[in-house]
């Protein structure tokens, strides 16, 4: 197929002072033809330039392409770049013709829209690469849904014979068998391991007496391990029928013993039993102990609580060399420590530092 200018024949220019555009047919979208492949004679490309006197203004050498095939010519083929004779340079020189989509000549004669932009990918066959951002977070999606899938068959195939409870080990006890541990805690070997309630089996655990707290813990995949913290004995309480109740600082029975222990202080009290549990009496005093200097503590034999009328707890100190330290509350340990420093190895029997500032000796 050629392009020639429109007039009465080939070669032959139109009316005078009118345009005289050439038009070069493109294959039309979706005939399998790309735009680039037509032929001219001085070989393939988008563009061809005549050298001077070959020919005169106004007319283009015959080209021609592979066009379409036979009866596909008039649907295949569209209009393309249009070369009038106000774009071509004056006779003799170079004439320049581009296809859909290539940029004005280069010394700025085309004008601006002549030749029709080139259609992207999407708009010319309405699809077009898909953003390689998405593709990978489609795919991270469905390497998540497939794992999430194979982990729900493998839990609901196998969950009750892999993750269950298959042996309970208890630590920190050295009053209490950690058999007694295990028979509080309830967690029967088989159990699956997940719907262990670790709440339930802790307040279970610290029912026995000498648990002061029970911390538990899941060792995946059929490991339970309970953590006790014992009651520590602060102070002996001497029983009416004879031995001692051994109790913490809170005033629950750690456990009994038929003599005292040389390292604890007897609690003077006419309460026995669970009556000394969280006792105003026992807090106090077990309090007091815990603020001695570790020196002073040591020299405890026996502490006395009392309550006063204000319906506080003053708490009196027998000492091991016979002294007596008149303590009074839990208020000013530190103050109250540094004046038994000074005062004690003064050989006073009596010392009243129950008001810090104010120390009365006898």
């Amino acid at each position: 197929m050629t392009g020639t200018p429109p007039g009465d024949g080939p070669g032959e220019p139109g009316p005078a002072g009118a345009e005289t555009p050439v038009t070069v047919p493109v294959p039309a979208e979706g005939s399998g033809r790309a735009a680039t492949g037509w032929e001219l004679p001085g070989g393939t490309g988008s563009a061809w330039e005549l050298p001077p006197g070959s020919a005169p203004a106004g007319e283009l050498p015959a080209a021609s392409w592979p066009g379409p095939a036979a009866g596909e010519q008039a649907a295949g083929e569209r209009a393309g770049a249009v070369l009038t004779a106000d774009d071509q340079p004056p006779a003799g020189g170079p004439v320049t013709a581009g296809l859909p989509g290539d940029p004005p000549p280069a010394d700025g004669r085309g004008r601006p829209g002549r030749f029709p932009a080139r259609r992207g990918p999407r708009e010319a066959g309405g699809r077009g690469r898909r953003p390689r951002g998405r593709t990978r977070w489609r795919t991270a999606f469905f390497v998540v849904a497939a794992l999430a899938v194979v982990a729900g068959v493998s839990w609901a195939l196998f969950g009750d014979r892999l993750l269950v409870v298959r042996s309970v080990a208890v630590s920190g006890t050295r009053l209490v068998a950690p058999q007694q541990v295990l028979d509080a805690a309830a967690v029967p070997v088989g159990t699956p391991l997940a719907t262990v309630d670790s709440a339930a089996v802790i307040h279970r655990v610290e029912m026995i007496r000498q648990v002061a707290s029970a911390r538990v813990s899941k060792d995946w995949p059929d490991r339970l391990v309970i953590t006790v913290t014992e009651r520590v004995p602060v102070m002996g309480v001497k029983m009416a029928g004879g031995g001692y109740d051994l109790v913490d600082k809170s005033g629950v029975i750690v456990r009994w013993a038929a003599a005292k222990p040389n390292a604890l202080p007897q609690l003077s009290t006419t309460l026995t039993g669970s009556a000394l549990a969280g006792s105003p009496a026992a807090s106090t005093a077990a309090g007091v102990l815990a603020e001695l200097q570790p020196a002073l503590a040591k020299q405890v034999k026996q502490v006395r609580p009392e309550t006063v009328a204000s319906g506080t707890e003053q708490v009196t100190l027998d000492l091991r060399s016979g002294q007596t330290v008149q303590w009074g509350g839990t208020d000013d340990a530190a103050q109250k420590n540094r004046e038994l420093t000074v005062l004690l190895p003064g050989g006073a029997r009596h010392i009243d530092v129950s008001s810090p500032g104010t120390v009365v000796t006898r």
